[in-house]
């Protein structure tokens, strides 16, 4: 029985967009390790660049795995990358799972991160200045309590009357705790999206590798017998 070509050649160009996808998130964790302009504070709570750089890699040497099973035949290959993906389909299901039931957390753990910051006026000079560019970033003022976070209250705490959450005082009166939460929640939603359409990929890839891995062992059977 021969192999199906047009499988084949499917699973070939299904691993090709995987790897290619591989080297732009690790271009990405890589920009932003190297990248200047991000804020300290805000760091810490959104996804790491070295957590996007291993998955960049993992997801390179499956792509790799995955093409040269295809175009070679190799049963080895294949299989290696089917049981890959599907390990990787069970983590991607259980992080999901994981993420939805704890987003109701994340507006205690940003505020209790948050806290730690307070005062503000008693904290060292690079951390209040990562502060005041938080303010200026999200047009937020203080962290938890508002412009009462400070004595006195720093100019980038200052906003135009355009603004809708602007103060009777000209400050925000938005603390920058209920602003970093907003921008959490909007991220996580993201990544629930790009999680899902890579889960769907993942499904695609692990049939197309499974057909084609029993096609070669019907082809590798059928081919033993006349040898012998």
């Amino acid at each position: 029985m021969a192999v199906n070509k047009c499988i084949k050649y499917l699973l070939f160009f299904f691993n090709l967009l995987f790897w290619l996808s591989g080297c732009l998130i690790l271009a990405v964790g890589i920009y932003l390790k190297v990248s200047k302009d991000a804020n300290k504070l805000t760091s810490g709570y959104l996804p790491g660049a070295d957590l996007m750089i291993a998955i960049g890699v993992i997801i390179m040497v499956l792509g790799f795995f995955g093409c040269c099973g295809a175009i070679r035949e190799n049963r080895c290959l294949l299989l290696l990358f089917f049981i890959s993906l599907l390990l990787i389909f069970i983590l991607l299901l259980a992080a999901g799972i994981l993420g939805a039931i704890g987003e109701k957390k994340v507006d205690d753990w940003v505020k209790e991160q948050m806290n730690k910051l307070s005062p503000l006026s008693s904290q060292p000079t690079d951390v209040q200045a990562e502060v005041e560019q938080l303010q200026q970033q999200l047009k937020c003022c203080g962290l938890l309590n508002g412009p009462s976070d400070w004595n006195p209250v720093p100019s980038s705490c200052r906003c135009n009357g355009t603004a809708s959450n602007c103060g009777t005082n000209g400050y925000y009166s938005t603390p920058c705790a209920n602003q970093v939460i907003s921008v959490l929640k909007s991220n996580m939603l993201v990544v629930l999206g790009i999680a899902f359409a890579i889960a769907v990929l993942l499904i695609f890839g692990m049939v197309f590798s499974m057909i084609l891995y029993c096609q070669i062992g019907r082809k590798e059977g059928a081919i033993s017998p006349g040898r012998a």
